[in-house]
């Protein structure tokens, strides 16, 4: 009995060997992104390549694999779901006559709903398949929260004009404001129209177009009534000028122009970061060779003029940083590299020469505003004529530049004529003639900031008791009708 236990259970553990071994399907190499692998698949395809798709049970049966490491070659096994998988006769047979009918379109989503695998809109879509959909309205709350805009103070205004009659109401509109030179009023009714805080509803949140033309009304008129300092703060609202959220469905900046280049600028003094306003002007410079050359494709010749004069004004307004940055060499060789044509009537050739004499060149200042050789077009004799006269005060030949200041008002009643022609007066030792100069120019109605500080320098000159003359004034020119050139002075304007 022993013997035998023994040879029919040997000692120790021993593999029992399988006659046949084991063997699975291969796997399918698809990924899983592939369509045929899914269970959906028939769902996604059309009807006819869905035929197409399933071959037939006799070519089912005649694919064969070869697995590694098994004995010759075995059917492969079909899968459920794939299209290998046979089908059963009844789905070659011809169904009864009488149970033949239309069956519905399968869904995966409830009855009556659109199915989630549709590849065409239903009648609910508001864009066609493969179409972005429209970008929705910009919110611009950001710029009507009250927190943002400062209250202005009328200390620095003098008594004569803060109790003049001629102070506008409360309820006068903006556009009126601005016609007849209240800048400060213009101001406050602004910034009360954006927060709502003037008894009218602000604006809607949407209405992108008339909340950036009340916020450059309000950065504008900061400037002009010198609260330059309330404007950097106030600029900064905008954050980035050339975020994608500015940004149109035609690449094109929500921004008005004239709010762009201003808030260069007064964000360029809030960060106290000059050469981010270079770079800013170099960015706006770029889009405006864009916008020329569509306006000149197109054959608009009112667009191209207007993006030329734009970027010439950069270019120009380039220079002034790098003045102000004492990168003297910088801006000689920037203004240098600007084109001498100009279309501006000579607006563009005089900012350039005024540039040329801030940094020394009287030559280059010159030449910027004498025609070029072979010219064809009209000389501008008048800008020619005042860079001379002043070259030669920046020569220091006030006596020749007097003659030349005198014959150019026999045929100007520029302002700026009469004041650089009574400083020469100044210089030349004739105080009192240049004094009641510019005082005609006031009684005339000119109260630019630059006659107003050189008469009251005069008074300074010429008296001891100059600060009674300057309460004069102040009173003289509050009595004056208000014009678009500003009303209402500072203190400064009469160094007060």
């Amino acid at each position: 009995m022993d013997q035998e236990a023994s040879s029919q259970h040997p000692k120790g553990h021993q593999r029992t060997r399988s006659a046949v071994k084991a063997t699975r399907p291969r796997s399918s190499t698809k990924g899983p992104l592939d369509v045929d692998d899914t269970p959906l698949a028939s769902l996604l395809l059309p009807p006819q390549q869905q035929t197409n798709q399933q071959p037939s049970s006799a070519q089912a049966e005649q694919q064969h694999t070869v697995i590694p490491g098994g004995h010759g070659h075995q059917p492969k096994t079909p899968v459920p779901g794939s299209p290998l998988l046979p089908q059963s006769p009844a789905a070659h047979s011809p169904a009864p006559s009488h149970s033949r009918r239309q069956l519905p379109p399968l869904s995966l989503s409830p009855a009556g709903g659109p199915s989630l695998l549709s590849t065409s809109p239903g009648p609910s879509s508001g864009a066609p398949y493969g179409r972005v959909a429209p970008r929705p309205q910009l919110d611009f709350s950001h710029l009507l929260r009250p927190g943002i805009y400062h209250e202005l103070t009328p200390l620095n205004v003098p008594p004569p004009f803060r109790q003049s009659a001629k102070q506008p109401s409360a309820s006068t509109p903006i556009p009126d404001l601005l016609a007849s030179g209240h800048f400060r009023a213009a101001a406050v009714a602004a910034a009360q129209a954006l927060t709502g805080a003037n008894g009218a509803p602000a604006p809607d949140p949407v209405d992108h177009a008339l909340i950036l033309s009340l916020f450059y009304v309000r950065l504008a008129c900061l400037t002009l009534i010198d609260a330059t300092a309330l404007a950097t703060q106030e600029v900064k609202a905008l954050e980035d000028l050339n975020a994608t959220f500015y940004i149109d469905e035609a690449g094109h900046n929500l921004i008005p122009w004239e709010l762009r280049v201003l808030a260069v600028r007064l964000q360029a003094i809030s960060f106290a970061d000059q050469r981010r306003a270079v770079m800013s002007y170099y960015d706006l410079a770029r889009e405006a060779r864009l916008r020329l050359a569509e306006a000149a494709s197109k054959h608009d010749n009112s667009e191209e003029h207007l993006w030329r004069e734009r970027l010439n004004d950069l270019g120009v307004r380039v220079a002034g940083v790098l003045v102000e940055m004492d990168d003297l060499k910088g801006a000689v060789e920037h203004l240098a590299s600007l084109k001498e044509s100009d279309n501006g009537g000579g607006k563009m050739q005089m900012a350039r020469a005024l540039l040329w004499l801030h940094l020394g060149d009287v030559d280059a200042a010159r030449k910027c505003v004498k025609p070029a050789e072979g010219s064809e077009g009209p000389s501008n004799d008048m800008t020619e004529r005042i860079m001379n006269a002043l070259c030669d005060m920046a020569d220091g030949k006030y006596p020749e530049a007097l003659n030349q200041w005198e014959e150019l008002s026999k045929v100007s009643d520029d302002e700026m004529v009469g004041v650089n022609r009574g400083v020469c007066l100044l210089y030349v030792g004739r105080l009192q003639e240049g004094q009641n100069l510019l005082e005609s120019l006031v009684d005339s109605g000119r109260t630019s900031h630059t006659l107003l500080f050189n008469l009251t320098t005069m008074y300074e000159l010429c008296t001891e008791r100059s600060r009674t003359l300057k309460v004069q004034l102040t009173e003289k020119v509050a009595a004056l009708e208000p014009t678009s050139f500003g009303w209402e002075k500072t203190n400064v304007d009469f160094k007060l």
